[in-house]
């Protein structure tokens, strides 16, 4: 997914609307911008420091120091551009509810392709386990339909439990996208534990 960049000036108007909230350090500053974007776009210090300078320079921000730390705070002439600007503001929170909502989808379609692939797996780990019953049974008088077929009911309970999986983690995933804490990282958690899982049932397949 490509992380949303901030056109000219917006990134400026956005550290305003944070610093109207309440007063932040630089690196809360960083934080919020993070959290606001579900961890798809994380400025660095050479990015927020000159730009809270200059508004510091315009009287738009003001700083205090705070024993190590410096708390930038926004003043009544950053408060009337941030009000006069206020349509931009709405602009760019629908573009970040919209990277959200990306990150979101991507995260899904991931999850489902991982839970397609071990599906396929588990149906060829059957038809090779139903292949080797069929083998076993040819010089006796029973025929295949005289068998039981465990491997085939385990196979259908092995793919309810995907899809319950699979619902499951959608809904948590849209709960969670709509509060923003859907990021990066967990598109990357997602991906590695869903390998390790399938790498699992493998191992547990052939060693059988």
């Amino acid at each position: 997914m490509t992380p949303p960049v901030f056109s000219h000036g917006s990134l400026r108007l956005y550290l305003l609307s944070l610093l109207a909230e309440r007063p932040r350090h630089g690196y809360e500053l960083i934080q919020a911008l993070s959290d606001r974007f579900g961890g798809t776009y994380s400025p660095s210090a050479g990015t927020i420091y000159p730009r809270l300078a200059k508004l510091e320079a315009e009287g738009l921000v003001a700083k205090t120091a705070d024993g190590r730390k410096t708390v930038y705070e926004i003043t009544d002439a950053g408060r009337a551009e941030l009000a006069e600007r206020e349509h931009e503001l709405e602009s760019i929170e629908e573009e970040v509810t919209d990277s959200v909502s990306r990150l979101a989808d991507e995260v899904r379609t991931n999850v489902e392709e991982a839970l397609r692939s071990m599906r396929a797996d588990l149906a060829s780990a059957a038809r090779e386990a139903k292949r080797a019953a069929r083998e076993a049974t040819s010089d006796t008088t029973a025929t295949p339909s005289d068998s039981p077929e465990p491997e085939g009911r385990a196979v259908h309970e092995a793919d309810l439990a995907i899809n319950a999986f699979r619902q499951q983690l959608r809904t948590d995933l849209r709960t969670h996208a709509r509060r923003g804490r859907v990021s990066a990282d967990t598109v990357d958690l997602l991906r590695s534990r869903l390998a390790e899982v399938r790498s699992d049932v493998l191992a547990e397949l052939r060693g059988r």
